[in-house]
């Protein structure tokens, strides 16, 4: 083979090796990262449970109030009631709840629900609605409802005392089913008032208010129970320890009746309707009065002698409800003024000293001033065990 055919052979094969090389195509350009997303933020840890034992609320409490009536005729205070409570407007409008007992109605006009055969022992009390003001201009927060007189002019008027005392931010409860649930001081509060008459919450019905009571207080920090109960005048100061009655009628075992409360949860048990004063007692570190007497009593209802000696009893509870002191604050009513400090301490002197009769162990210590504290005992060592008063028969 010569040279030159060598040489063509060669170039031959390097073309066809040329061909049967394949080119790989080129690789497709890479997605774009997405971008990276800052962590969500952890949400904020819940602020820790207030130490409600550090918490403190005070509430006064004080009785039966009726600033006049103008059925049937006028009997209305010569200023028409502006300055009736103007001496006890310092206390009652300095603690974080004021509560009182209103008897009568607030309605403007309208008859009676009953009718009177002596017109002039007739004890029906109709107050206008501007006296709601009065009240408020006081210092009241929540008003009890639950009493015999609530009813003088049918429902329809205690329906108009309700509107009256809610259109100047004042709250009830007195009517079956009707209690008052609102909020003071960072706490929840529910006030839950009682009676012996018809279409109220019964105090009567022992079942139904216990059961009442551990609900409200499954859902509020303090719960407040009043009832208007027990038998009424100068012989019945002191606690029988029974059921009570007057003039027949059933007026209720007030000592079961408030022990039975603070076991379901009640945290302060205030007392209205014998229109004199009564015992206390400490009862499983919670404070029980029996009653607090005629506070604001202008007409139609006696106050002579210890009918008219009244305190302002202003309590200081924890966010627990346990007492934590107290102080009574004495008043006396001496006609036509309305309810003035006593610098005798007459309700003080009164309280202690039926305290002292109906109690062997009350569990609280009176001072001269108007102070009362709690006794402590070995029992209230234990946060959760306080220690109760034993009767004495």
């Amino acid at each position: 083979m010569t040279s030159a055919l060598r040489l063509v052979l060669t170039a031959l094969a390097a073309g066809l090796a040329g061909c049967a090389t394949t080119t790989e195509p080129p690789s497709p350009a890479p997605e774009p990262a997405e971008p990276v997303r800052p962590a969500e933020p952890l949400p904020p840890p819940a602020p820790p449970e207030p130490d409600k034992s550090a918490m403190r609320i005070t509430i006064a409490s004080v009785g039966d109030m009726m600033l006049g009536t103008d059925y049937p005729e006028n009997h209305l205070p010569d200023d028409d009631g502006v300055g009736f409570l103007s001496a006890v407007t310092p206390v009652l409008s300095a603690a974080d709840i004021a509560f009182g007992n209103l008897e009568g109605v607030l309605v403007d006009g309208g008859e009676p629900a009953k009718k009177c055969s002596n017109p002039n022992a007739c004890y029906l009390f109709r107050s206008p609605t501007r006296y709601a003001g009065y009240y408020a201009a006081a210092g009241f927060d929540v008003m009890s409802l639950a009493n015999n007189h609530a009813r003088d002019f049918g429902e329809e008027g205690r329906t108009a005392t309700m509107q009256a005392l809610a259109a100047v931010g004042i709250r009830h409860s007195g009517r079956e089913g009707d209690f008052a649930s609102f909020e003071a001081s960072g706490l929840k509060v529910a006030v839950l008032a009682y009676a012996v008459t018809r279409e109220s919450n019964m105090l009567l019905d022992y079942e139904l208010a216990e059961q009442t009571v551990r609900e409200f207080a499954a859902s509020h920090d303090i719960v407040m129970v009043t009832f208007h109960g027990g038998a009424e005048g100068v012989d019945a100061t002191n606690l029988p320890f029974a059921e009570e009655e007057y003039y027949g009628e059933p007026r209720g075992d007030v000592v079961k009746f408030s022990r039975m409360v603070v076991d379901a949860g009640a945290d302060l048990v205030i007392g209205h309707g014998p229109h004199v004063v009564r015992a206390m007692e400490r009862y499983n570190g919670r404070l029980i009065a029996y009653s607090l007497g005629n506070f604001a009593t202008y007409y139609g209802i006696s106050v002579a002698g210890i009918k008219g000696i009244a305190p302002i009893l202003v309590t200081t509870l924890d966010g627990n409800g346990r007492f934590v002191e107290g102080s009574v604050v004495s008043t006396i009513q001496l006609r036509p003024a309305g309810p003035s400090l006593d610098p005798g301490q007459r309700a003080l002197q009164l309280m202690r000293g039926l305290t002292a009769e109906d109690f062997e162990s009350p569990g609280l210590r009176f001072h001269d001033d108007g102070r009362f504290e709690p006794i402590l005992t070995d029992a209230d060592a234990d946060i959760d065990v306080w220690s109760g008063a034993s009767p004495q028969p």
